[in-house]
């Protein structure tokens, strides 16, 4: 049986008075992939921002490998292996490559609780980094002041790897960067999940995710309309129409 990492249910959340989230109810399963669909607005990055703890109010429940983090504080998910890649990517511009991954470091971690294998957690290091992004490789003592966009949408990630997480939350990682940077982003989330990494990524570009992703749900006005296989997604045009196309 394969083990469920994360699951939310009935969550909601809110922007001062304005309530954003609806009673989501989703799940990602151990070494899968799963795309939040929708359009701008539709409530993606609310969601990876609530379950993260990032929200001053949100309400429902969250469990992260059995553990309840409804109320916590974000570093609280990260110690427990949750990582989060922001779509405003937020690297240190003043720290080279090197000093950014060394800020994300943590602790390698036991293997992933329940697991029927008994694998170990996938344990990061700057030099398997910089295999999976050579870009990277080639400037380790860069500020992240002078790199470009896509660079430092990959140095985010690879600080987010640093800390060995059992799964990835990763916002919009194809927006804005240029299509060889979109490339490496799908051939990187494919390699995550071949080493057992587990990612709940937002996104509206419909091909990049179809490459990635084994499930989708599709976010409206903060409500789940679509949850499903991707295929099933790919299959459905009048979901797509509904509520993908602009």
């Amino acid at each position: 049986m394969t083990t469920t990492l994360l699951e939310t249910k009935a969550l909601r959340a809110w922007y001062g008075a304005a309530q954003i989230l609806y009673d989501v109810d989703l799940s990602v399963r151990r070494g899968e992939v799963v795309a939040l669909m929708g359009r701008n607005g539709a409530g993606k990055s609310t969601t990876l921002k609530a379950i993260m703890g990032m929200l001053a109010k949100r309400a429902g429940s969250i469990r992260f490998l059995d553990h309840d983090i409804s109320r916590t504080e974000p570093h609280h998910a990260a110690r427990l292996g949750l990582g989060f890649v922001p779509e405003d990517r937020r690297v240190f511009t003043d720290l080279t490559v090197m000093e950014n991954l060394e800020v994300g470091r943590q602790p390698a971690r036991p293997p992933v609780p329940g697991a029927a294998d008994g694998a170990d957690a996938p344990l990061w290091t700057p030099e398997k980094l910089f295999k999976l992004f050579p870009n990277l490789g080639e400037m380790p003592n860069r500020p992240g002041g002078r790199m470009s966009g896509g660079e430092q949408q990959m140095l985010t990630v690879a600080r987010t790897l640093m800390g060995n997480p059992y799964l990835v939350l990763l916002d919009e990682p194809s927006e804005g960067v240029a299509p060889v940077i979109v490339e490496q982003m799908a051939h990187m989330i494919l390699q995550l999940k071949s080493q057992g990494v587990s990612i709940l990524l937002s996104e509206q570009n419909m091909h990049f995710a179809e490459l990635v992703s084994d499930r989708a749900y599709v976010l409206e006005k903060g409500q789940i309309r679509f949850e499903g296989t991707m295929a099933a997604l790919a299959a459905s045009e009048d979901v797509r129409r509904a509520y993908l196309s602009v």
